[in-house]
């Protein structure tokens, strides 16, 4: 039994680390074709192997090359250690919030019932906001350790923006857990698989309109990508990675988008329904009216993963295009639309859940 636990939590790490990683290597690719179709332009679609140039998929290849070939500078006064470990420790904590993330509700195999997460806790929400917390670390301290004005003016307002944007996404999702009574994700998903007047299915964006806006926009401001991108300016020069070069800027890179995907999978597994999919319960599909359409439990955990794959990938893409389509911020403006607005939106949200619940009980 224990080690049929350990080949399946095995198995399990290898498929959302895969996944994640392999969206990100596809977003670096889409955020370019995308802006070019936005722009009116072309986009990449030189590089090509044996002459197939896969409407410029190769460049994502070509990049990843390039990334681990480039000499790998190290300012002459900078932290040694503490510069080295930065980009690190940036890009692990943000992968390893997506251990609690539900990609499906559970396959069986052999007999054995298997969650589909890496690992189940019953305060999977708190973890996720530790890993993001603890994710900022390396970035403040890879613009202290740079020993460089521009680098840690970065990383300063990497750490104000953060603390400013992460309490309102605490904030936010309290309205939730007001509703579902649980800080566990999958039970919050579980939860959603129900029908509001038997139609309407009971996903968190039709109970928390408003809780689903304001956590969005704090999630977009989590990932420091445009309009939210001060921490690293590169107009004004500014940026906490201005003193890396080679992999560790790219580790750095790779982080931003690393967060993108984990800020859409978390919209989807609060707001969306997770992996639950309209109609579909364990045993096929059940429609209004009585039709019913039978299927086997592994093609129902297919069809689980498939739709938290699509959401994910479709939130990914509303991302990139608010990302192509909104200017920057400056960071008076920034703070002021967290402190002045969002916060005290989410504190009201959170007065009209309480009353609502009270008043329907």
């Amino acid at each position: 039994m224990d080690a049929v636990f350990l080949i399946s939590t095995l198995v399990k790490i290898l498929l959302v680390f895969s996944g994640v990683l392999g969206l990100v290597v596809l977003l670096t690719w889409q955020e370019r074709k995308q802006s070019a179709l936005m722009q009116d332009r072309i986009g990449a679609n030189r590089a090509a192997i044996l002459g197939f140039r896969l409407f410029g998929l190769i460049h994502s290849a070509a990049d990843g090359l390039k990334m681990m070939s480039k000499e790998t500078f190290m300012p002459a006064h900078a932290r040694k250690a503490v510069y080295m470990i930065a980009p690190l420790l940036a890009a692990s904590f943000a992968m390893m919030a997506f251990a609690v993330i539900p990609f499906g509700d559970s396959i069986e195999l052999f007999g054995l019932v298997i969650p589909l997460r890496i690992a189940g806790m019953s305060v999977g929400i708190l973890y996720v906001f530790a890993m993001m917390s603890l994710s900022v670390y390396g970035v403040v301290l890879a613009g202290w350790a740079s020993n460089n004005k521009f680098a840690f003016l970065g990383g300063m307002r990497a750490c104000s923006q953060m603390i400013a944007y992460e309490i309102t996404m605490g904030a936010t999702l309290l309205g939730l857990v007001l509703i579902f009574q649980t800080l566990d994700l999958n039970a919050m998903v579980q939860a959603q698989g129900t029908l509001i007047g038997g139609v309407l299915p009971r996903w968190g964006i039709f109970l928390q309109p408003l809780g689903f806006l304001l956590f969005l926009t704090a999630g977009i401001a989590e990932t420091k990508r445009v309009p939210f991108d001060l921490p690293e300016g590169e107009s004004e020069i500014i940026g906490y990675y201005v003193e890396y070069s080679g992999m560790r800027f790219g580790l750095f890179m790779m982080t931003d988008f690393i967060e993108t995907v984990l800020v859409a999978a978390l919209v989807t597994t609060l707001f969306l329904g997770g992996w639950q999919v309209p109609f579909l319960a364990s045993d096929g599909f059940h429609f209004p009216g009585g039709a019913e359409v039978k299927l086997s439990g592994i093609a129902v955990s297919l069809l689980q993963m498939a739709a938290f794959a699509l959401k994910v990938y479709v939130l990914c893409w509303l991302l990139l295009l608010i990302r192509w389509t909104l200017p920057r911020f400056r960071f008076d403006q920034l703070l002021q639309l967290g402190w002045k607005y969002l916060l005290p939106a989410s504190l009201a949200n959170i007065v009209l859940t309480a009353a609502a619940l009270y008043l329907l009980k």
